[in-house]
């Protein structure tokens, strides 16, 4: 698989052109035409739903060009993936979509196709995207708004094209705190996604609007030691066990 440390099987190893990273890629490549090979072999393509994607932007070997920043940040480069939806006859082939959905939304889209009703005692953050995945005419992206949290800190919110980085005295980086001032920035997604172009001074009300709707998801999920009012307390195991898997 394509993190650190990175590993290669003996069929790949130093066959790419891009060291470790390169052949780790290569073999996923492999080994997901074999996947969907065999889904075909048995006849189970016109009833599967296949879903390729990733959980963060690449690091040091990969490259997120046109987008600035990698992973553990909060830059479009951080953030962003391509997203790969699979089922013949159902899924419309050879079509790009834009619009912002993100893997919160699996649960409840795969819910929804399955006949499935997702849970209503809780708060889902996720959406249903089937009309995207399906190509419906004047499908769009279910989400107003879009929020970047570093672990548990707020540091940017996104609406449309705008994409609001908040000010803070403190903002976390990496897995690591450190105490460093940020300035608020503004930046338009359509004509600048490498976000390189500041405009927070140009656009003050729609810094006022994302500003109002960061202090919304500070007071619903939360922010930094600030609990939200619909946040969960994490899965905890008392007493846990050591279990050693072997096989047989």
């Amino acid at each position: 698989m394509p993190h650190y440390p990175l590993h290669a099987s003996p069929q790949f190893k130093g066959k790419s052109n891009n060291g470790k990273y390169g052949d780790a890629i290569e073999e996923i490549d492999w080994s997901t035409g074999h996947i969907l090979k065999r889904i075909r072999e048995l006849g189970l393509d016109k009833n599967t739903m296949v879903i390729f994607s990733s959980d963060n932007g690449a690091t040091r070997s990969g490259s997120n060009a046109p987008f600035s920043g990698g992973k553990c940040g909060i830059m479009e480069g951080s953030m962003r993936e391509p997203c790969v939806v699979w089922w013949p006859g159902v899924v419309p082939s050879g079509r790009k979509c834009n619009e912002l959905t993100s893997t919160i939304d699996i649960l409840p889209t795969l819910a929804n196709i399955s006949g499935v009703k997702v849970p209503d005692d809780r708060v889902i953050d996720g959406r249903d995207i089937s009309p995207l995945i399906f190509g419906e005419e004047g499908a769009a992206s279910p989400h107003e708004v879009f929020y970047y949290y570093f672990m548990s800190q707020l540091q940017a919110v996104r609406s449309g094209k705008w994409k609001l980085f908040l000010p803070m005295e403190e903002r976390q980086y990496g897995w690591t705190r450190k105490v460093e001032k940020a300035e608020a920035e503004l930046f338009n997604l359509e004509t600048d996604p490498a976000e390189t172009v500041n405009l927070v001074d140009k656009y003050p009300e729609v810094v006022a609007g994302l500003t109002e709707y960061a202090e919304q998801a500070k007071s619903d999920i939360g922010d930094f030691e600030k609990k939200g009012i619909n946040a969960r307390d994490p899965g905890w195991v008392d007493n846990p066990e050591f279990r050693m898997l072997t096989r047989k």
